[in-house]
């Protein structure tokens, strides 16, 4: 696996678990500025994906 496929795989994986840390911190009434921020991060990161991927696509 290149490192380009490990840095993608990643930002998923911490996509995901910022939007259960959001999803769990909300349910058990926990505090809201950290539910407002793992949810701005997982809204975000897959944003930072997309622009890596092109952006990586002309590196050699």
């Amino acid at each position: 696996m290149s490192l380009r496929y490990f840095h993608i795989s990643f930002i998923l994986l911490s996509a995901l678990l910022c939007g259960g840390v959001a999803w769990w911190n909300s349910e058990n009434q926990g505090i809201a500025p950290l539910t407002y921020g793992f949810g701005a991060a997982a809204a975000i990161l897959p944003f930072y994906g997309v622009w890596f991927l092109r952006k990586s696509r002309n590196l050699v």
